[in-house]
């Protein structure tokens, strides 16, 4: 084999490792990319699944408020018309004491 052909197969050679360590270096820069990239989308849907919770919590208080409220207020008006109910029964019950012993 003459020396020409020697270089040039070793050249060659050099040309391959160069490539492969060309090809190497750009599959783990992609690699790293991926993963950051990766990374930055779990982390965006996180903050957006903490979001949609926290305002989730929010509506469920404020329905858990409206509700209460309705509660009170119907129970209000529950009172009142037992009060009013029970007035009218000692109005009752006072007039037939008195009559009783009136009547005695």
């Amino acid at each position: 084999m003459s020396f020409e052909a020697i270089y040039n197969i070793s050249l060659a050679e050099g040309e391959g490792k160069a490539a492969v360590a060309a090809a190497e270096q750009q599959a783990k820069a992609m690699i790293a990319e991926a993963e950051s990239a990766g990374k930055a989308s779990v982390e965006a849907a996180i903050a957006r699944a903490e979001s949609e919770l926290a305002e989730l919590r929010v509506k469920a208080a404020e329905k858990e408020r409206a509700e209460a409220d309705a509660l009170a207020e119907e129970l209000a008006t529950k009172k009142a018309v037992l009060l009013a109910k029970a007035e009218a029964k000692l109005e009752k019950a006072a007039s037939l004491v008195v009559e009783r012993i009136v009547n005695n």
